[in-house]
C-alpha cells in the first residue's frame, strides 16, 4: 500500500510518501515541504498548499491519506493556520477519491516508537530506521509526515481491511 502522509502546516506543510504493509519496514517514495509566504494573502496560501498537494497525489499516486490532527496549543493564531492547512490536506484526499485518515502526535508517535512520550529525537531514528535511510529525513515537518505515513501504513490500513471485511460479512 503506498500512503501519502501529511504534517500540517500553513506556513510549511510536510508531505511524505511511504509504500509497504503493516508489520513490515517501509520504503520512502517521496518527501519534502510545500512553503507559502506568510506576506502573502490566506486565500491564495489555501489555493497555493491545495496545488502542492495535489501535485503530489498526482505524481505518486497513495492509495490513501493520513493527517496529524490538529491539536491544542497556546499560540490560537498557529492552531488555526494548521487546522486550515488539515482541512485543505483532507479535502485533497477526498477530491482524489482516496480514503482520508487523522492521527494525533501520540498516536504516530506510539506506532513508531511504542511510546506516544517520545521526543522528537527518538522518533526521528525510529522513522529512518523503519525506512532503511542514511540520513534522518529534514526538515522536521518531512520527517514528521513520514511518520504520520508509518502509522496509516500499520494501524490504518489493518483497520479498514477488518472494517472492510466485516462489512462484507467475513466476520459473521
Amino acid at each position: 500500500m503506498r500512503v501519502m502522509g501529511v504534517d500540517p502546516g500553513l506556513t510549511r506543510c510536510g508531505v511524505g510518501i511511504v509504500e509497504g504493509s503493516p508489520g513490515v519496514k517501509g520504503t520512502m517514495v517521496a518527501v519534502g515541504v510545500i512553503r507559502t509566504d506568510p506576506n502573502t494573502e490566506l486565500a491564495t496560501r489555501l489555493f497555493e498548499l491545495d496545488a502542492g498537494l495535489r501535485d503530489f497525489l498526482e505524481r505518486h499516486q497513495p492509495e490513501a491519506v493520513a493527517v496529524e490532527r490538529v491539536f491544542s496549543q497556546h499560540n490560537v493564531a498557529s492552531v488555526i493556520g494548521t487546522a486550515q492547512a488539515s482541512g485543505i490536506a483532507m479535502l485533497a484526499g477526498a477530491k482524489a477519491g482516496l480514503p482520508v485518515a487523522t492521527y494525533t502526535p501520540s498516536e504516530a508517535k506510539a506506532a513508531v516508537c511504542g511510546n506516544g512520550s517520545a521526543d522528537k529525537r527518538q522518533v526521528t531514528a525510529m522513522i529512518t530506521r523503519i525506512l532503511g535511510l542514511t540520513d534522518p529525513p529534514k526538515p522536521a515537518d518531512a520527517a514528521d509526515a513520514l511518520v504520520i505515513a508509518i502509522t496509516h501504513l500499520w494501524r490504518g490500513s489493518l483497520q479498514n481491511k477488518l472494517r472492510l471485511a466485516t462489512q462484507k460479512g467475513a466476520w459473521r
